[in-house]
């Protein structure tokens, strides 16, 4: 799938040292906004670990995890994913990313979270994705808002972000 600038592609494991390389150049850039990460995961097996679950959960339809790539030079600048893939009534999917710090404010992100809402609802046939922001972290917030999402409230200490039981405002966006 793909926009004007860049395109989504199911990561694989020739993926795993240029994920890698983003990971570590921006591990303090994305420590705000993540869990803390033992060191195994900043290592070439850790992120091959991950890429084969991502694998995995595509296999059993629980998961997907995207490179989001430039279109002019095919580099990876980040990822996006759709995990915890429910079925039947539900039909939702969560959605998390990240792109390179040097590549912020170009719009990657906004056009990746838009074509990834593409793939849940043209390919997956899901009906629902949901995805969760810190308030403080407004980039994302206004990411989200750009591609349609709709704000739905507030989850107080929703998830442990940085060593701290963090809020996060709640978005989604339906096929409707």
């Amino acid at each position: 799938m793909s926009s004007s600038n860049i395109y989504l592609k199911l990561l694989e494991m020739k993926d795993a040292e240029a994920i890698l390389d983003i990971k570590r150049r921006n591990r303090d850039f994305f420590q705000p906004f993540e869990p803390i990460r033992d060191e195994s995961h900043f290592t070439l097996e850790g992120q091959e670990n991950e890429i084969a679950n991502g694998i995995q959960g595509a296999k059993n339809d629980q998961s997907y995890f995207f490179g989001i790539f430039l279109k002019e030079n095919d580099e990876l600048v980040g990822r996006i994913a759709l995990t915890g893939i429910a079925r039947g009534v539900f039909q939702n999917a969560f959605m998390g990313y990240y792109i390179d710090q040097k590549y912020n404010g170009k719009g990657y992100a906004t056009a990746a979270v838009s074509l990834c809402v593409e793939i849940a609802f043209s390919e997956l046939n899901l009906h629902r994705v949901e995805a969760s922001v810190m308030p403080r972290n407004l980039p994302s917030v206004r990411v989200l808002s750009k591609a349609g999402f709709r704000h739905e409230g507030l989850a107080k200490t929703y998830l442990k972000i940085n060593g701290a039981w963090e809020d996060h405002n709640i978005f989604a966006i339906t096929a409707e």
